[in-house]
């Protein structure tokens, strides 16, 4: 078991947040990422149809396990590395990632973050300069005041939705899936604590472009 997994998908960038001993899983591509970040992947996984010769020649080289799928399969490379990263039993999974590409990859990854098998650890994600937090039950997050929050319901309603230290507070509130009722919040203090009575949320900051 590990505190934290990192999880490096393709097009991610930093600055990153201290990462400190993170276990970190390369899907496919993610591996030059990685590389490019200065960190230690101790996982590559994917079919590796995006990965450059020197990326996967480096990973061979520093002894990392790489983990090759065929490219006809049932999964996606970043579906193939959060399975993964679940598996080594961490207490928080970090995903990152870029926030453009391809608007299926992205569309795809947002649903995977909210998916039920991931319920019982803390998930995050850095997308380009946005952050995503996924909320079941509670979670207090730390913002800046000022800053944009939007709250997206997905895989169905997110019932008795509560939150404090926003500009636009809700209580006990239904937000549903298709609706735009949770977006553009802001931040109203230095932390704001969300709550809900079932569903799931992701908690977005789109931060600003570079």
């Amino acid at each position: 078991m590990v505190e934290r997994v990192v999880v490096v998908a393709a097009g991610a960038r930093g600055p990153l947040p201290d990462l400190g001993e993170s276990f970190v899983v390369a899907a496919d591509g993610g591996a030059d990422a990685a590389l490019e970040l200065g960190l230690r992947v101790d996982l590559a996984i994917g079919d590796f149809d995006s990965i450059t010769a020197d990326g996967l020649a480096a990973l061979e080289q520093a002894g990392t396990r790489i983990e090759r799928h065929p490219a006809a399969k049932d999964a996606t490379d970043l579906e193939l590395a959060l399975d993964a990263a679940l598996a080594a039993e961490p207490r928080r999974i970090l995903l990152v990632g870029a926030a453009g590409g391809r608007l299926d990859h992205l569309l795809s990854s947002l649903e995977l973050l909210a998916s039920s098998r991931y319920a019982h650890v803390e998930l995050d994600a850095q997308l380009g300069a946005a952050r995503v937090n996924v909320i079941r039950r509670a979670r207090t997050l730390a913002g800046t005041p000022g800053a944009l929050l939007s709250l997206h319901a997905l895989h169905g309603a997110a019932t008795g939705v509560t939150t404090e230290g926003l500009e636009y507070p809700l209580a006990g509130e239904t937000l549903e899936p298709g609706s735009s009722r949770g977006v553009s919040n802001v931040f109203a203090a230095s932390e704001a604590r969300v709550t809900l009575e079932s569903g799931v949320l992701l908690a977005v900051r789109p931060g600003m472009p570079a």
